[in-house]
C-alpha cells in the first residue's frame, strides 16, 4: 500500500528539523505526528522544550514545539510499506528536505529520529553543510526504555530558541 507523509511543520524561526521516516498507521489514520500512543516522541521532546507535550491536545503540542523554534517532517516523501514498521518500506520517493532547510534562514540542526531516517535523510541532504544528530528511535518497536534513549533526545536543547518563558498551562 503507497502510504505518503504530512506536509512539513516549521516556522520562519525554526533552529531544529526533527525528521522521522513515514507515519505509521496510526499516525495516518489520525493525521498526526506520532499518533500511536506508544511512541515516545512526545515524551521524549518534553525534557527538550521543559513543558509536557504528552498531555496536550495534539495542536498545542505542534504550537508549543514551533514556539521553541522546533521543526517537524519525515524523510520519505511516499512509499510502499505494509504495517508500520521501517524495515519494511520499499519504493520509496524523498522530500526534498534540503530545499526546506535552506529555506529556513535559522535553522542550525537537523535530527534523525532512527536509522531508517538517518540513513536516507543523510543520502538527501548530500552536499548541505548542516549539523545533523542520529536519535534513536521514538517507536515503540525500538526496544530501547524512554531512560535509556533520553540522553540522546537532550542533545537537542542547545538548539531550542533560549530565553523564552516556559507556559505553565
Amino acid at each position: 500500500m503507497l502510504k505518503s507523509s504530512f506536509p512539513p511543520v516549521v516556522a520562519p524561526n525554526t533552529r531544529l528539523l526533527v525528521l522521522g521516516s513515514l507515519p505509521g498507521d496510526r499516525s495516518l489514520a489520525e493525521a498526526r505526528y506520532y499518533a500511536h500512543p506508544q511512541n515516545q516522541f512526545w515524551r521524549l521532546m518534553s525534557p527538550v522544550v521543559g513543558r509536557d507535550l504528552h498531555t496536550l491536545p495534539y495542536e498545542d503540542r505542534l504550537a508549543a514545539l514551533l514556539a521553541r523554534g522546533i521543526g517537524l517532517w519525515d524523510v520519505v516523501a511516499s512509499a510502499h510499506r505494509p504495517g508500520s514498521t521501517d524495515a519494511a518500506i520499499r519504493d520509496i520517493a524523498g522530500n526534498d528536505i534540503a530545499a526546506l532547510a535552506t529555506s529556513l534562514p535559522e535553522l542550525q540542526a537537523i535530527a534523525f529520529n532512527g536509522a531508517t531516517a538517518a540513513k536516507h535523510g543523510t543520502r538527501l541532504l548530500a552536499g548541505l553543510e548542516i549539523e545533523r544528530i542520529a536519535l534513536p528511535s521514538s517507536s515503540p518497536l525500538h526496544t530501547v526504555g524512554l531512560a535509556a534513549k533520553q540522553p540522546a533526545w537532550d542533545a537537542l536543547k542547545p538548539f531550542v530558541i533560549p530565553g523564552l518563558s516556559r507556559d505553565p498551562g
